[in-house]
């Protein structure tokens, strides 16, 4: 166990997923997280590499929205990472091309800046990273200090997994069960893998008793369910769980729904699709929506002008709230100040899926990518996410959808089944220091 009170955390900004992880880990870092991609005396040809990588993975993402010619380049980069079915269970510890092409390039020297930077500073600490090269440079270029890394999907591919995975000192931390598994098919040895569960924000947590979860679904429970079909059905269950006075806190707001999109901006303009079908409720009252830009200026001036195209100008800030910040950090605090009166999220099925653990229900719009096809697997087994139907009949199929209770039972279900002290758990490894949570149960 190391009795570090601090470890470098390191992430790569490439869409929000890796980010999103080690923002959730902000307290454990030694300083602020270290972006591997884009810190302070980054070697030019380091630079360079990543760069390139980042801008051919948004490319494809949105050349996907083109018909035909979209959907076979993104199939050929994805079948570079995909993830082969689990069952049978068989030895998957083959090295596949792509990362085979990421050690040539650590060879290389690629990332031994950074690693060499971090001994240097102070080499008794730990590396928990969200990106597996960094894990693998840390080993090749011989970092003394425990290396970690975190599991930013419901599954993972080979390339997370070390060229030589029975020699690896690297060691794992797994959202969830089936990570686990998928790590032992890959020859990671079973004494380097720790379930923990996805680090979600911890101002959304609100510690070990998950005080701000409760406080917000009690809340979110009164909007999602007018005709109390939920809440008369499962009312003894509920107040077990949230305390006798959960009836009592109410958002005192329309119920509100969130629409994210990815970091390469894709799926945009499913966010435009769903203010024009909810523009009645929207104008009316009835309805809150939020379009989540992230740090993209130009996502930003396409809904802005999206929703004045649409006759909603007046509304902007009010009934429509286009969610934007120059910084990673800044966006994060205003995600989660966001989800804090969110009573519906609607995103592809990224990292984001976690955030069912909330008590959120997910709406999934389609999947980009092997590892959110699994995310969905994953998030529907957990029961807190439902896909879309068509965006266009939203104004019909969403209220349906809240009259009959079942929102609610969604927001329920990715509560009760779903982690949600990834961020403890981890720390608590990294630490030293016990935390009183439940043992996560392998399956999810």
């Amino acid at each position: 166990m190391v009795t570090s009170k601090k470890a470098w955390v390191v992430s790569v900004e490439m869409g929000y997923g890796h980010e999103r992880a080690a923002w959730g880990l902000k307290d454990l870092a030694y300083g602020d997280p270290i972006i591997a991609n884009k810190y302070p005396g980054i070697p030019a040809h380091d630079k360079n590499w990543w760069l390139k990588s980042r801008k051919i993975y948004e490319t494809i993402s949105r050349f996907k929205a083109i018909p035909i010619i979209g959907d076979v380049l993104f199939d050929v980069m994805d079948k570079l990472q995909s993830i082969p079915p689990f069952y049978p269970r068989r030895d998957l510890s083959q090295p596949n091309l792509q990362l085979q092409q990421i050690y040539s390039m650590v060879r290389k020297g690629m990332g031994q800046h950074l690693i060499k930077r971090l001994r240097e500073h102070n080499k008794n600490l730990p590396i928990v990273t969200t990106f597996f090269q960094v894990a693998f440079a840390a080993e090749e270029f011989g970092y003394p200090g425990d290396i970690y890394c975190v599991i930013c999907d419901a599954d993972c591919s080979r390339t997370w997994a070390p060229l030589d995975p029975k020699k690896s000192k690297i060691k794992y931390f797994a959202p969830n069960g089936r990570v686990v598994e998928r790590l032992k098919l890959y020859g990671v040895k079973p004494d380097n893998i720790y379930l923990t569960g996805f680090p979600l924000p911890k101002e959304l947590i609100g510690g070990q008793h998950s005080v701000t979860i409760k406080q917000d679904l009690s809340r979110r429970l009164r909007n999602l369910d007018p005709n109390k079909i939920f809440i008369n059905k499962y009312d003894k269950v509920v107040t077990n769980y949230l305390g006798r006075g959960w009836k009592n806190l109410d958002h005192k707001h329309p119920l509100t729904l969130t629409f994210a999109v990815g970091g390469a901006g894709a799926q945009k303009d499913l966010g435009l699709q769903i203010a024009q079908s909810l523009k009645q409720s929207i104008t009316s009252g009835r309805l809150r929506l939020n379009l989540v830009a992230g740090v993209r200026p130009d996502v930003k001036k396409f809904f802005e002008q999206g929703v004045k195209d649409l006759g909603m100008a007046k509304f902007l800030n009010a009934g429509v709230k286009v969610l934007f910040a120059t910084t990673y950090s800044e966006y994060f605090k205003q995600f989660s100040a966001t989800i804090h009166t969110t009573d519906i999220l609607w995103t592809k099925p990224s990292e984001l899926a976690f955030y069912t653990g909330l008590g959120l229900p997910i709406i999934m719009a389609p999947p980009i990518g092997s590892q959110e096809h699994f995310n969905r697997i994953w998030l529907k087994t957990v029961g807190g996410g439902i896909s879309q139907n068509e965006a266009r009949y939203t104004n019909e199929w969403l209220f349906d959808w809240l009259h009959s209770g079942g929102l609610a039972r969604v927001a329920w279900n990715g509560f009760v089944e779903a982690p949600t002290h990834g961020a403890y758990r981890i720390e608590s490894i990294i630490t030293g220091t016990k935390v009183e949570l439940e043992k996560l149960p392998l399956v999810v």
